[in-house]
């Protein structure tokens, strides 16, 4: 097998001159970055369904009031434990 020996080429076009451009600030969004994003990616046929934010919003606070007018009392809930041992089939 023969070792790939090229050396690597600087792919940059020379309008892209960085020590031109002024402005930069190192590190501008690190805070926002820092403390975390809830980034969800929706299947295609839900994202269909919901086109914009608002819409998941508004579907999954309906869905938590549901959730919350027919939920059992305490002595019959089952843990968060319980249901994942029960999906995981386990």
């Amino acid at each position: 097998m023969r070792k790939n020996n090229r050396k690597p080429t600087d792919d940059l076009r020379p309008e892209y001159d960085f020590r031109a451009m002024k402005g930069g600030v190192r590190g501008k969004y690190v805070k926002r970055y820092r403390a975390g994003t809830n980034l969800i990616l929706l299947d295609p046929d839900l994202a269909k369904a919901f086109p914009n934010q608002a819409a998941v919003n508004d579907a999954l606070r309906a869905l938590l009031r549901l959730a919350e007018s027919v939920r059992p009392p305490d002595s019959e809930r089952t843990s968060h434990k319980q249901l994942r041992r029960s999906f995981a089939g386990g």
